[in-house]
């Protein structure tokens, strides 16, 4: 059944605030149903919703049973917008948010299911923008350097807040109660699975990205007691499992999932992925020099290479980490649509969303169109992208956002504009990073839900001085994890195949018009000497504010 013209896939996509199912067919990848489930609790990142507890600052946290809706709700949802049999799918795919951790039993009953762990926010899943671990992660940075550890240059020098080493720290520091009753640190791209399958498989892409997995090996036993005695035997009691190539079948469907989707027990599941990976193949980008953003709340710079090199700041470098056969690279923004939200919703007065209901726009669409008709620099601003810290360079999440340049003449708009420019100020000066270590970036592809607004493309065309390419599908993470389940069934012989078959892009949509791009440049180059002023010891004020912040914060708490 699995080569037969009308087999069906279902991928799902886990995103940051929802989960979307889209129903593809196999042969050429069309999109025929999607289901769309928001999460019922959100990010929690001010109060645990069983207590009321307040939460210190940089946590994010969500609840795992609101994952288990999406399958209940957004999978069925995406077969009857299909209208299809359900019988027909022949496997099913996932993706997820990284580095987002659920502490669990040893069955994979999540911490905070537990009546002895419902008012302990450590036993929650730890989202991928919790960045209250970076003490943490600055003790791993600089033991690593002092000990000449061989993995540190893979991720560019610094691992991450984010990731699990840093973040499974914090919570035997913080909690050791907690981790001590935990018995797996799981991805949650790898806890859905399985929920599915009733198997427990690592994914190479979280593995090697996030976990500090390279050339077969984790961090060492001596250098995680050298970090904390009781971390010495995080990885061989905690964290070790077998891992799974992309693309493979981690199992079959449980009849208990089965009930949940509605779709037939038995049907291949494909092992997990990562939101931004799984997205490359989407877009047909498995070549070197195809470099993926992946816009949304943030952006995921993903892109392969055939060699081997340290890249600065970047988020590591993982053999198949996106395919087979290719060095995978990534980098990522920290904060890009989150910061538009934010802006709007805390920053822009009242007048401002009055005139947009009176027009029959969004606040985002009013701000847009009258942006603009400025000329480049014509607000007089600069602004720094790092509301919620930078991933990639400077890997620093202590660091804040900045806005230079503001007047009584400064409008809603103008700071609007700064806001999105910095953003691709931040894109640029990865791709730069990239290219000056010896990683050619020949293309740029665009995908997520910021492909929508065309000023917002055009502008960063202008800015990277390079063509953009657009991914023609609005759900590009489900589609990609719909081609994984596709090869993991065997109805395409491995992802590069399923990729040409099933992704789709338009080349070039957007080309960079010289004269703007010549004014951008002038722009960037003031970006990057606030860039490396604030962000590379030229003045540790951001530190400073956030280290009061805290210190402010607790005192009113006691």
């Amino acid at each position: 059944m699995a080569d037969e013209p009308d087999s069906l896939v279902v991928g799902v996509d886990y995103g940051t605030l929802s989960g979307r199912a889209v129903v593809v067919r196999v042969r050429d990848g069309a999109e025929l149903g999607t289901g769309v489930h928001a999460y019922r609790h959100g990010v929690i990142d001010r109060t645990l919703p069983a207590t009321g507890r307040a939460l210190p600052p940089d946590w994010a946290l969500q609840v795992p049973e609101d994952y288990l809706d999406v399958l209940r709700i957004a999978v069925p949802a995406a077969i009857a917008d299909a209208g299809v049999d359900p019988a027909r799918v022949i496997g099913i795919g996932t993706d997820f948010t990284a580095c987002t951790m659920v502490p669990t039993t040893g069955d994979g009953t999540p911490l905070c299911d537990l009546p002895e762990f419902a008012g302990n926010p450590h036993a929650y899943v730890k989202l991928w923008r919790h960045h209250a671990a970076q003490p943490q992660a600055d003790r791993i940075n600089a033991l690593a350097r002092e000990r000449g550890e061989k993995w540190l240059p893979r991720y560019g020098g610094l691992i991450s807040s984010e990731w699990e080493f840093a973040k499974a720290l914090q919570l035997l520091e913080e909690a050791p109660e907690v981790y001590s009753a935990m018995e797996r640190w799981v991805e949650a791209a790898d806890w859905i699975v399985w929920r599915l399958t009733g198997a427990y498989v690592r994914n190479a892409c979280s593995a090697g990205y996030k976990g500090i997995h390279q050339d077969g090996e984790y961090p060492a036993a001596d250098f995680l007691a050298q970090l904390n005695p009781a971390f010495a035997d995080f990885v061989t009691e905690k964290l070790d499992q077998p891992i799974g190539r992309l693309g493979d079948r981690a199992g079959g469907l449980s009849a208990e999932a089965a009930a949940w989707t509605g779709l037939p027990q038995g049907i291949a599941v494909a092992v997990g992925n990562v939101d931004a990976h799984v997205t490359a193949p989407a877009a047909g980008a498995v070549e070197p020099g195809q470099l993926v953003a992946i816009m949304g709340t943030s952006t995921c710079h993903v892109l392969n290479g055939d060699t081997l090199r340290e890249v600065p700041g970047m988020c590591g470098v993982v053999d198949g980490g996106i395919v087979d056969g290719l060095w995978g690279y990534e980098a990522g923004q920290s904060g890009v649509g989150d910061i538009f939200a934010w802006y709007i919703e805390h920053q822009v007065p009242e007048s401002c969303h009055v005139q947009a209901r009176a027009r029959g726009l969004s606040v985002h669409e009013l701000l847009t169109e009258l942006a603009a008709n400025q000329r480049v620099g014509e607000h007089g601003l600069i602004a720094l992208d790092w509301h919620s810290g930078n991933r990639s360079v400077l890997v620093d999440h202590e660091l804040s956002g900045m806005v230079l340049g503001q007047t009584l003449s400064t409008r809603p708009e103008d700071v609007y504009r700064a806001l999105l420019e910095a953003t691709a100020f931040g894109t640029r000066t990865i791709v730069e990073t990239f290219t000056a270590a010896g990683v050619p970036v020949d293309e740029v592809i665009i995908a997520g839900g910021l492909v929508r607004n065309a000023f917002l493309m055009q502008l960063y065309s202008d800015i990277l001085g390079m063509p953009l390419s657009i991914i023609r599908s609005t759900q590009g993470p489900a589609l990609g994890s719909a081609l994984h389940a596709a090869v993991a069934a065997g109805a395409h012989p491995d992802v590069r195949s399923a990729a040409t078959a099933m992704g789709s892009v338009d080349r070039a949509v957007y080309r960079p018009r010289p004269a703007e791009a010549a004014a951008y440049d002038r722009l960037f180059a003031e970006y990057t000497a606030l860039h490396d002023h604030f962000g590379r010891g030229g003045n540790d004020v951001m530190r400073r504010l956030r280290a009061m912040r805290r210190s402010a914060i607790e005192s009113k708490e006691k």
